[in-house]
């Protein structure tokens, strides 16, 4: 796919799934149920063990089925480029590296550093992420976004941090353009019993809260 493809997909759902498997096998099987619950931008973090390899497999697997799969937890500049060598469609950050940008923009990846203040998120902006990861979003919570996006109309935010379906709805109304979502998501407890039937209803019911927040 093609970075304004990605974007586009990223857009349409407005979720960011973030996974974090106990091991490479898994991460495969939750991919496949997140799939089936209509999510299609998937983030593996870099704390998945074999991560690159999974990616690499996943991408492989899910080509031109209308699914993204990124890479998360990236702190510089070389793990980008092995994850988007591996396959990687988008790049996410905890933090702001500019280096990281750099490089998403050279392999015309979508790009989503991590940032916090005004002047970070903005300085993310100018140097070309095509969405900042405000983080730990649940920190100031749904507010911040709308204070944020008051100043800085133009500038796609994705909260990340402590978003759930209590209040992911409220994110988007506040003005995010998506919301990355973890824990929430795919829980440990649904990763211990692999109930991936009751993973994919998770997936629908987050889709479901953002399109009745985009609507009202």
């Amino acid at each position: 796919m093609t970075r304004e493809q990605v974007f586009e997909l990223m857009m349409e759902t407005g979720v960011v799934a973030i996974i974090r498997a106990q091991s490479s096998d898994q991460l495969k099987e939750v991919i496949r149920a997140l799939k089936d619950g209509g999510m299609k931008a998937i983030e593996v973090t870099m704390t998945t063990p074999n991560a690159l390899e999974v990616i690499r497999d996943s991408a492989r697997e899910f080509a031109g089925k209308d699914v993204a799969i990124g890479v998360g937890s990236v702190l510089d500049p070389e793990t980008a480029r092995a994850a988007i060598l591996a396959g990687a469609e988008f790049v996410v950050c905890p933090t702001l590296n500019l280096e990281v940008i750099k490089v998403c923009r050279r392999y015309s990846k979508v790009v989503m550093p991590g940032a916090f203040t005004p002047t970070e998120i903005l300085q993310a902006w100018e140097a070309g992420a095509d969405v900042v990861k405000v983080f730990p979003a649940s920190t100031l919570g749904p507010r911040y976004i709308k204070d944020i996006k008051g100043p800085l109309p133009q500038v796609a935010l994705s909260p990340t941090g402590g978003v759930d379906l209590d209040n992911a709805g409220a994110f988007i109304k506040a003005g995010a353009s998506c919301v990355a979502v973890g824990s929430s998501l795919v829980s440990k407890d649904l990763l211990t019993s692999e109930d991936w039937p009751a993973l994919t209803e998770r997936a629908r019911e987050f889709l479901s809260v953002v399109r009745k927040a985009r609507s009202s």
